[in-house]
């Protein structure tokens, strides 16, 4: 086994708030991702997630979720030459792990080039310790962020009709996603179970611990992929598997609250009632019937999260969170009320405008601190945070923003939603 710390966010050198700025001042969010991935060699490569993290957890770690997002809105800000790098590095990822050859990925990297034989973890040498330790959660394979590498993998086969081999990659994650699906198991299933697919694996091979929750926000993200799967590649039977996310997003609609809930607990049944800002904005993007959600999370959930001129991450509140107020801005400009909507984007879009950090790329949060109401996989009790550094997924989101892309159809300009 892999010695690991148990931390996985943990207390880091703060950066100073930035200045406040005009929409007008506002950088470029494309200009930050081209800047970024400009300063890395290679042909293939993978972006850090906090350019400026200590050693520690999230020291030079590439998270999948932020690189795959950076795909997308780099095909969008019109660099496919650098969104295609990311997406090489993805599919070389799959074929050259140290230990796993079935199609999985893994929840981070070591950030830079990739191309040196089996690619590498991040981590961080442990001068108490004396020992190099890795980050279990980033060992392990989420479903929600696999299914974000898919659709980054798809969006660039749209691009490149020529180049199968980011289809290909994108249907060995899909197989491999299968087998954390539970409503195929109806006949045995207890009752109220509402299907739809497990969180994946957490910790390190050669035996993973098996996430067992459901979440609203990974099946969304699995509903868009597997949906896009079936146009890619012709084959319906795919369709079923987003048949089965979409419903499991329906269970966890709260019409009390005009909420979703954020999925369930360790049985995969009882529901979670907590509120994420992400499990509400992401199904309205991502699914065909949103229409039937959206008045009620825009008037009666949306506002529950709201923090001054932004969003929180979740019903814990306190502070700002960049990458949510973006996707919530992305929203407004996409699929919000027709009457107000546009100003509602522009309000969020200068909120934006504040949090950009003076080096290059987006703050996660206006905070020191923000609470995310989740605890740390790897420290059960331990709170969760985003910190105020700058953030590659809070910085593609913006850019998202900017240019008004749907990361979840295709990257194509809103509106447009899954089937």
């Amino acid at each position: 086994m892999f010695p690991v710390r148990l931390l996985f966010f943990v207390t880091m050198a703060l950066l100073t708030v930035g200045r406040a700025a005009t929409a007008a001042d506002m950088s470029d969010a494309c200009a930050d991702l081209r800047h970024d991935a400009a300063g890395i060699r290679g042909a293939a490569l993978l972006l850090p997630s906090f350019p400026g993290a200590e050693p520690g957890p999230l020291y030079k770690a590439a998270f999948l979720y932020d690189n795959a997002v950076a795909v997308i809105a780099l095909a969008g800000c019109d660099d496919l030459a650098d969104a295609r790098r990311i997406g090489d590095a993805l599919v070389y990822a799959q074929s050259h792990d140290r230990f796993w050859q079935d199609g999985r990925l893994r929840n981070a990297y070591r950030a830079g080039f990739i191309g040196d034989d089996k690619i590498k973890l991040a981590g961080w040498w442990d001068t108490d310790r004396n020992q190099w330790l890795e980050d279990r959660y980033q060992a392990g394979s989420d479903s929600g962020n696999l299914a974000w590498a898919m659709l980054a993998l798809l969006t660039l086969d749209r691009l490149n009709p020529d180049t199968p081999r980011y289809r290909d990659s994108a249907v060995r994650i899909g197989t491999w996603l299968r087998q954390w699906r539970d409503d195929d198991k109806a006949a045995t299933a207890p009752a109220g179970d509402p299907g739809g697919f497990r969180g994946g694996t957490f910790g390190h091979e050669p035996d993973p611990e098996i996430v067992r929750w459901k979440s609203t926000e990974h099946n969304t993200d699995l509903a868009a992929a597997f949906a896009r799967l079936a146009v890619a590649t012709g084959d319906a039977t795919w369709k079923e598997d987003a048949k089965a996310a979409r419903n499991l997003v329906a269970a966890m609609w709260q019409p009390e609250a005009g909420c979703f809930a954020t999925g369930t607990a360790d049985d995969g049944i009882s529901r979670n009632d907590f509120e994420a800002l992400d499990a509400q904005i992401w199904p309205l993007l991502a699914l065909a019937d949103a229409p039937r959600y959206r008045a009620a999370v825009m008037t009666r959930c949306l506002p529950k999260l709201r923090q001054g001129q932004g969003y929180a991450y979740s019903a814990a509140l306190h502070g700002i969170w960049t990458e949510g107020t973006a996707q919530a801005a992305l929203l407004m400009a996409c699929t919000g009320r027709p009457d107000d909507a546009a100003d509602d984007a522009r309000e969020l879009m200068q909120t934006l405008a504040t949090l950009h950090a003076p080096g290059g790329g987006f703050y996660a949060t206006d905070q020191a601190q923000l609470p995310t109401g989740f605890i740390l996989p790897t420290t059960p009790g331990a709170q969760r945070f985003y910190f105020h550094q700058s953030h590659l997924g809070a910085t593609a989101w913006v850019a998202l923003a900017q240019r008004k892309i749907n990361p979840f159809a295709f990257g194509e300009a809103c509106p447009g939603t899954t089937n």
